[in-house]
């Protein structure tokens, strides 16, 4: 594909190609209400990113429905125009991470590669192929890429009390962690920024709501009943549960 006339793909591993994408949610910044320090700190590394300055891969964990991955298309909307181009990828497929990077590493864009729900069950090697591209084997990573990752758990790897025995503590305090746990804490280690991302209070969720009606002429206190009702029933006031009243409710 050519990413003069796209802004983002989408790895198809069965075919190996990637699959451009027409279409892409016109998210901004403005529409993401109450996250603006993790909006602060990817805009600052993605624009590093794009002026040939060190950066880090980003890590997004934490709640659901909170706004990681509208975070990074608002990105791409915003940086597109600069040079910054998106690729999203399955994590069952993230071994073919190298075959990629050999696709685009020297095409005159910045590219990040984006892998949404990313973790791990025992027993799954794909991170073995996301090691890799992190910080590289024999052969340096390419300098025009970058990972950005989202994902409900910080350590990636599902964590067992098993994985503990074999931690010990020295005579002067010093944890020296069991080979399976230092194994799963290295992987997230290699995103040198994490961003962590929690269910907001009541006024942050209704805040968020009145950032999706505006334009709603109708009765403001019966307006916040309602939403909060619908995250009640949800058991959630998430980004998403805001936007899910609204698509519901709004006329």
């Amino acid at each position: 594909m050519d990413f003069k006339d796209y802004n983002a793909a989408i790895w198809r591993a069965k075919k190996e190609f990637l699959k451009p994408v027409k279409y892409i949610e016109n998210i901004t910044f403005d529409d993401l209400v109450g996250i603006e320090r993790q909006k602060e700190e990817l805009i600052k590394n993605t624009e590093r990113f794009l002026g040939n300055l060190p950066s880090n891969n980003v890590l997004l964990w934490g709640a659901r429905g909170t706004g990681k991955s509208s975070l990074i298309k608002a990105l791409l909307n915003s940086y597109a125009s600069k040079g910054l181009r998106l690729i999203e990828i399955d994590r069952e497929d993230l071994d073919d991470l190298i075959e990629i990077s050999d696709m685009i590493r020297h095409l005159p864009y910045k590219f990040i590669i984006f892998c949404d729900d990313l973790s791990f069950e025992e027993g799954e090697r794909g991170y073995k192929g996301l090691k890799r591209i992190l910080e590289g084997s024999i052969e340096s990573p390419p300098e025009n890429v970058k990972i950005y990752a989202t994902s409900n758990r910080r350590h990636l790897i599902t964590e067992y009390h098993s994985d503990n025995e074999g931690t010990k503590i020295g005579n002067n305090g010093e944890i020296h962690y069991g080979d399976s746990v230092e194994e799963k804490i290295s992987l997230s280690d290699r995103f040198g920024l994490w961003l962590s991302f929690y269910h907001g209070s009541q006024a942050e969720y209704l805040a968020v709501i009145e950032s999706y009606f505006k334009e709603y002429k109708g009765d403001r206190e019966l307006l916040h009943v309602e939403a909060l009702r619908f995250a009640q029933s949800r058991a959630s006031k998430s980004a998403r549960t805001a936007k899910q009243f609204y698509n519901s409710y709004f006329k």
